[in-house]
């Protein structure tokens, strides 16, 4: 027999913007349901040294933070769901979400916080070596690697940004790009070529990543030119594969508005999406932060949105049974 849950506040996701929206929601006395997903606590899982999330001196491991962000979730009253949502009807309330496992999750309202990843190049270098000087977050990891010779892979919005920020910490960044003009936009090019600490190879792919040393780390980049065919090799202390990210959307393709890049449309300063009682937190909706403090953030929003939704329905609803 098919079981099914139903909620005031249904969560689709367990990163930081959904377990802060859980944390948020039971405290209203929404008794939230959060279905996990494929990667239950977010990209925070497969973080090792995170440095910059507030109220921790020292640095803290990712899938430490999001087991305490979790357990606080649970404390306060969130039931979590190991299941991952195959099919969504958001067409009338409650909405309905059936899991992998044929399990029916019904909810008030729906919080969608299925995340963002990151676009790798695929190399087995590259995922040897994650965590390890291979990153595809800048501003995530670019303080570790204060006075070192980095380079960042790319050619787009995200590439030139990325170098352009991590000029803050190295006198020494190179970007690869295998073509011979960026797709960045023409300010950002500007800017980049304008700056005294970045250098760009054209045409260039990365063959690999190799590592070295005592614990072994990134320590240089194998690179084949696009034109000749030829090898060479590049020193480096750090590597940023910054080609971009996959919103977890394909779901809700059809059934609520997405921009250009997959990314769900919010209302502006708010979590709103296109479906009254659907609401969208963490990088989900958020192309240009993609940090964990400001997809926490985004999950209060959208908790306090959901609250104050569902607090005008219930309004509309006693009316009506009153004008009856």
């Amino acid at each position: 027999m098919t079981a099914t849950h139903s909620t005031r506040m249904l969560i689709l996701g367990s990163g930081p913007a959904g377990l802060t929206a859980a944390i948020y929601g039971a405290r209203a006395g929404m008794a939230p349901i959060v279905v996990q997903g494929i990667q239950p606590g977010g990209q925070l899982m497969t973080t090792t040294d995170v440095e910059n999330y507030p109220g921790f001196r020292d640095v803290i491991q990712g899938p430490w933070l999001m087991q305490e962000m979790q357990a606080q979730a649970e404390h306060v009253g969130a039931q979590m769901m190991w299941d991952t949502i195959v099919e969504v009807d958001v067409t009338q309330r409650p909405f309905r979400m059936v899991g992998d496992s044929g399990t029916v999750y019904l909810g008030d309202v729906l919080v969608i916080a299925t995340g963002a990843q990151a676009k790798w190049l695929g190399l087995d270098s590259e995922r040897l070596l994650q965590g390890k000087g291979v990153s595809a977050c800048a501003t995530c990891d670019g303080f570790f690697f204060r006075g070192k010779k980095v380079a960042v892979i790319g050619g787009g919005n995200t590439a030139v940004e990325e170098a352009l920020y991590l000029t803050n910490h190295s006198h020494d960044v190179t970007v690869i790009h295998r073509r011979d003009s960026f797709r960045a936009e023409k300010i950002l090019q500007q800017r980049l070529f304008a700056n005294e600490r970045i250098n760009v190879l054209w045409n260039k792919k990365v063959e690999r990543f190799i590592g070295g040393g005592e614990p072994e780390g990134l320590v240089a980049i194998e690179l084949k030119d696009m034109e000749t065919g030829e090898l060479s090799t590049i020193d480096v202390d750090g590597g940023f594969v910054a080609i971009g990210h996959h919103p977890a959307t394909e779901l809700f393709r059809g059934h609520i508005e997405l921009d250009d890049d997959g990314y769900i449309k919010v209302e502006t300063g708010t979590t709103k999406t296109s479906v009254p009682g659907v609401f969208a937190c963490g990088d989900v909706m958020d192309k240009h932060y993609r940090q964990a403090v400001t997809a926490a953030g985004t999950g209060c929003m959208a908790a306090l949105d959901a609250e104050r939704f569902l607090a005008e329905a219930d309004f509309e609803t006693v009316v009506q049974h009153a004008a009856e």
